[in-house]
């Protein structure tokens, strides 16, 4: 799978492969019987990609560093500051390594669910009137 996303180039290969096979089997369970499509497109649409998940475990993280830091020890207070430095380093740079524990763990990046959405599109047929667009564009102007 071709991408530009900054998650997968920074993930194992290994790892990346799994993804990848685990969407071609769901595309090809699906070409088998494609009435199952819809029902798969409505997970695919509630599927948390991995910076949403990132964003919540970070946001949990540091409330619960604050709450012990406040009820219990200043220590605690480390846990959102490292929250913090690893939020940075996945803003300016698009990955962190919380990101790849989340990887290890089977969460998937927007695009690569996006992907399956639009394959799984695709063998339901809600393109196949594209197909011949170059063609009616080309008939269309010349009218």
């Amino acid at each position: 799978m071709e991408t530009n996303d900054v998650v997968r180039k920074n993930t194992s290969p290994d790892i990346n492969q799994r993804v990848d096979i685990e969407i071609r089997e769901h595309l090809n369970q699906y070409y088998n019987d494609p009435s199952k499509i819809d029902r798969r497109l409505c997970e695919l649409d509630h599927e948390w990609d991995i910076e949403r998940v990132f964003q919540l475990n970070a946001a949990a993280l540091s409330l619960m560093g604050l709450w012990r830091g406040i009820t219990t020890h200043r220590v605690w207070f480390i846990l959102p500051a490292a929250v913090a430095g690893f939020l940075a380093l996945n803003a300016t740079e698009g990955w962190c390594p919380p990101i790849t524990l989340l990887r290890r763990l089977g969460f998937r990046t927007r695009q690569e669910i996006e992907k399956e959405k639009y394959a799984l599109k695709t063998i339901r047929g809600d393109f196949k009137y594209l197909l011949d667009v170059p063609n009616l564009a080309w008939n269309a102007v010349n009218k």
